[in-house]
């Protein structure tokens, strides 16, 4: 098939990677300058890093560079991915800088119809391709609050940006920064910027637990949170073998190691007297994201070079003769010369027509996929990357494979009705675990493995039962599951 690729992150990559080698043509379209996706330069804020160890965030057949950190910075995992683009040969078929402005599906649903625009020469054309694969991810686009007075507040020189757009170091040199948020990208910026601000506030609407990248300094989090026992200790929609004695007999057991590790979280960080101990228990920590400790930014608050407002947020921005000002729910005043928000994302699919979007989702924007890939009622069509995992670049490579084994024509799936069946039932379990915050029906965290063991039982390429048991006990090595590419494309000799 001629196939089209839409982003150049680790799922689109990983998709022309496998689709390529099963003798597929692919062209990948990528808006930016360079090949990343969320890691391009474009998109870096100050601080930046994995929270992944590298060896854990890899794909399967392309490990790090030996001389990296043990935590890679923004800037080196795009080089990472730029160096995984030239190994396996995919530059000569990505075309940077090329926007998709629209994607239809001809009237027959036998192809797709692409209007591109290279930004670089303004050029645009139509393209027809067999199958679309949209891997646009799930930071599309950049949320934003509209904030009162935020005209005012901008005409007089005031800075409203989200977190991925940063204006520049020069922008807050001087000035008083607030930062809105408390996930990892806001106290990594704040930390980072902390020391050129005129002063440094992060405005938190609700506290949530961090993992010390080193409990007490010694024992790393990848063997905690990292591993399939560090999955297990929270309850999946169905569990099965170990899991039924951990949620069941066992639970007094497993509620006991999660209550030690949220003390020895508490007592490292200083929670209660930096006044920051999150109000849920420290279960909470896998509802939505798992947020690691930013180095230093604890030390920061004690020290007096940030400032964390808790239990608030931003009423009105304020512009007046003595300076910009934020007014907080609490009735506080902040100075603010600079705004930054760490508020997330928004799951976007601005090139599809609202028809062809209102086939892929329902009524509250959740994206109605088969195991987060496959629409059951638009045709030729597929995303990659639609899921937030501790592992996304394995994910995303196990669901290339899936993709691959889809368009050979050999993969079993459930009849249409059952799919939906399944689709309506994993939503409804995620918008009830996570409180309605699950990232438009694409949360995986923290059931990353459960969910590529869902994708190998599919392709009938399960693990090997020595390696799932070492990873019960081990952090996940991705290199163990490259077997699954060299099988399936022995299945279909290439």
């Amino acid at each position: 098939m001629n196939i089209a690729i839409v982003g150049a992150g680790f799922a689109g990559l990983s998709t022309a990677k496998i689709l390529k080698a099963m003798g597929h043509a692919v062209t990948v379209f990528e808006k930016d300058s360079e090949v990343g996706g969320v890691w391009a330069a474009s998109r870096r804020y100050p601080g930046l890093t994995t929270q992944n160890v590298r060896s854990t965030y890899a794909l399967s057949d392309f490990p790090y560079p030996a001389n990296y950190p043990e935590w890679p910075t923004g800037e080196q995992v795009q080089r990472y991915l730029a160096a995984y683009a030239r190994q396996f040969q995919l530059e000569p078929h990505i075309r940077l800088q090329t926007e998709v402005l629209r994607a239809e599906p001809v009237a027959d649903g036998s192809a797709w119809e692409l209007t591109t625009v290279d930004q670089a020469s303004g050029q645009s054309g139509p393209h027809r391709f067999d199958y679309l694969v949209v891997c646009n991810g799930t930071f599309s686009q950049p949320k934003v609050p509209d904030f009162d007075g935020a005209a005012e507040f901008q005409s007089a020189g005031g800075v409203i940006c989200h977190s991925s757009q940063w204006p520049g170091d020069a922008a807050v040199k001087g000035r008083h920064l607030l930062v809105v948020g408390y996930g990892k990208s806001s106290c990594d910026l704040a930390q980072a910027v902390s020391g050129q601000a005129a002063s440094t506030t992060v405005v938190v609407r609700q506290l949530i637990w961090k993992m010390p990248k080193k409990l007490f300094n010694l024992l790393n989090y990848k063997y905690l949170l990292l591993t399939r026992m560090g999955e297990a200790l929270f309850e999946f929609i169905r569990v099965s073998g170990f899991e039924r004695f951990l949620h069941g007999p066992g639970k007094p057991l497993r509620n006991s190691l999660l209550q030690q590790v949220q003390w020895v979280v508490t007592v490292q960080c200083k929670l209660k007297k930096l006044g920051l101990l999150p109000s849920l228990p420290f279960e909470s920590i896998a509802r939505s994201t798992v947020s690691l400790v930013t180095d230093g930014f604890f030390e920061s608050v004690e020290a007096g070079r940030i400032r964390v407002c808790r239990d608030a947020v931003i009423r009105r921005l304020h512009a007046g003769p003595e300076g910009n000002f934020a007014e907080l729910s609490t009735g506080e005043r902040l100075p603010a010369d600079v705004l930054v928000c760490a508020t997330g994302w928004q799951q976007r699919v601005p090139f599809l027509s609202d028809a062809v979007i209102s086939r892929l989702t329902d009524a509250n924007g959740n994206f109605r996929l088969y195991r987060s890939l496959l629409p059951v009622h638009v045709p030729r069509l597929a995303f990659n990357g639609y899921n937030s995992s501790l592992f996304s670049p394995l994910s995303c490579e196990i669901a290339a494979l899936w993709i691959a084994d889809l368009l050979g024509g050999q993969l079993r799936l459930p009849t249409a009705v059952e799919q939906d069946g399944g689709i309506t039932e994993h939503l409804d379990w995620i918008d009830q675990r996570n409180e309605g915050k699950h990232a438009k029906g694409t949360n995986l965290v923290p059931f990353s493995l459960h969910y590529i063991d869902a994708l190998l039982h599919d392709l009938r390429l399960p693990l090997g039962l020595r390696t799932r048991l070492k990873h019960w006990l081990l952090p996940v090595n991705p290199a163990d599951y490259a077997p699954a590419t060299r099988a399936l494309l022995a299945r279909y000799r290439r």
